[in-house]
């Protein structure tokens, strides 16, 4: 694959380009499932290819092919220059990059026990084995159970002189139970909904989650919701469990901060931002509590959005977003950086396979553990909603409304639960929400979860993000509006 790489970087180093880099990309996955005792369904593919980027004439070129030829690379390095002098025609201004050094590394993720030497039978068996556990209640309508296996190794080259080989393995695993009954239908899911978790990790995440002694509680749960209080509407103190909050960090925070977002090339297909320049060090996002960083690095955990160097070669980096509630810092490329006054990118470019193109994306976009213990979170109102596990969410295209549906809820009063809650939902302003934060839990509540199926691009990519977060509470929040009684 280095060869292929550096073949390919010097097919792409012809007159007129001032920049090039390549990424060999080989991918391996695999996917099982299970629905109501039978196999839902079971795929595995490998691919191989080589995407090509060229900076000529002040634009960017890109080209990929699978064709690994000397012809084939030729083709395509030509066909990105191509793309390049194409277009000077509709160009503002010449692309400018913040300079980075020159890397030569090899990296490879941890991973105590291979997904792959797993068998397919071996998968099916222990799904299998979940699926019965969750129909053994006779409420249950729909058992649902699932594994995702990845390896992605990537060469990376560029005219810098880097060449840095990264190999990523990634695992997903969990499962859902459905009840229907007299017309509604309830969802419980472990240990997240939209397929589990998902980190970077090998098998042994797998082993760690538990899953078959988790199957009972989970059935029985979405059985008993049919019988549950509907969430009272109005305002409370609401507590969100970490999983939920990873996904009010992603949409609230992690897409907000996106630079390409907020100076437009975003808009065409998901909005641009909320978060104008005019906003940096100068926006009280959060209450004072709130510290939030985009951390890539692999001490922050084995996140989806951890990785040793970014698809621009650049390595990766922590960065303060909120700091002490106050916004402090976007994620950004080689590009964006300078168009900010920086001098360096924090290495947040990524692509979602060697056929496109990179983008900001999100790597680990955490809220950092607080002081308080889980009974003062839970303990410190009188009368709060406890919300888990994400059932729905909606959100602007400059991501400052949002609503947000959970599986289930809890009324909690003077820090116990003492009543189950079904259809739970709250809504509100980005920033207000965040100001409204009045304890966070500690590091030992804090998980870094990972959200696999992040849309962003045109063509779409699909990007897998961490999101690191501990329970917490925020006062007086719009609740109960989503579903009806």
């Amino acid at each position: 694959m280095k060869d292929l790489a550096l073949e390919a970087l010097g097919a792409a180093t012809a007159p007129g380009v001032s920049y090039a880099d390549v990424r060999v990309q080989e991918l391996r996955e695999r996917s099982v499932a299970t629905k109501n005792g039978k196999v839902g369904h079971v795929s595995s593919s490998v691919s191989l290819g080589i995407g090509i980027r060229v900076l000529a004439h002040g634009c960017w070129g890109f080209a990929a092919t699978d064709d690994l030829s000397r012809e084939g690379l030729a083709r395509a390095a030509a066909q990105a220059l191509e793309i390049a002098r194409a277009g000077t025609l509709a160009h503002e201004r010449d692309v400018v990059l913040a300079p980075e050094e020159k890397y030569e590394a090899v990296w490879v993720s941890p991973c105590a026990a291979d997904p792959f030497a797993t068998s397919v039978d071996q998968n099916l068996d222990l799904l299998l084995a979940v699926d019965r556990e969750l129909r053994r209640n006779q409420g249950v309508s729909l058992a649902e159970a699932s594994l995702t296996f990845e390896r992605r190794r990537q060469v990376f080259a560029s005219t810098l002189g880097s060449l840095i080989d990264q190999t990523r393995t990634v695992t997903g695993a969990g499962f859902s139970a459905l009840s229907y009954r007299d017309g509604e239908i309830q969802k419980r899911s472990y240990p997240n909904s939209f397929g589990g978790q998902y980190q970077l990790k090998g098998y042994e995440l797998v082993e760690e989650l538990r899953m078959l002694e988790h199957a009972p509680r989970i059935a029985e749960e979405a059985v008993a919701l049919h019988s549950a209080d509907q969430c009272p509407e109005g305002e409370f103190d609401l507590i969100l469990d970490s999983s939920q909050l990873g996904l009010q960090i992603h949409e609230s925070i992690g897409h907000p901060i996106e630079l390409d977002r907020v100076l437009g090339s975003e808009a065409n297909y998901a909005g641009m931002s909320f978060l104008t320049l005019d906003q940096l060090y100068r926006l009280q996002y959060g209450a004072e509590i709130v510290n939030v960083v985009c951390d890539a690095r692999l001490e922050h955990g084995p996140g989806l959005g951890t990785f040793a160097f970014d698809d621009e070669g650049v390595p990766a980096q922590r960065t303060d977003i909120i700091r002490g509630g106050r916004f402090t810092g976007y994620m950004t490329s080689r590009e964006t950086a300078p168009l900010i006054g920086q001098t360096r990118s924090n290495g947040t470019m990524r692509a979602d396979g060697w056929a496109r193109a990179p983008l900001i994306r999100m790597t680990n976009v955490s809220l950092l553990p607080g002081e308080q213990s889980l009974e003062e979170v839970f303990g410190g109102t009188d009368h709060a909603i406890y919300m888990e596990t994400n059932r729905s969410w909606s959100i602007d295209d400059k991501r400052y409304q949002f609503q947000f549906g959970c599986e289930i809820g809890w009324e909690i009063r003077n820090g116990r639960r003492t009543r189950m809650l079904k259809n739970p939902s709250y809504s509100g302003i980005s920033t207000e929400f965040w100001n409204a934060c009045a304890a966070i839990a500690g590091p030992e509540h804090w998980t870094l979860w990972g959200t696999p199926n992040c849309g962003k691009g045109q063509p779409e990519q699909v990007m897998g993000t961490g999101h690191g977060a501990s329970p917490a509470r925020f006062r007086r929040i719009r609740v109960g509006s989503a579903y009806g009684g």
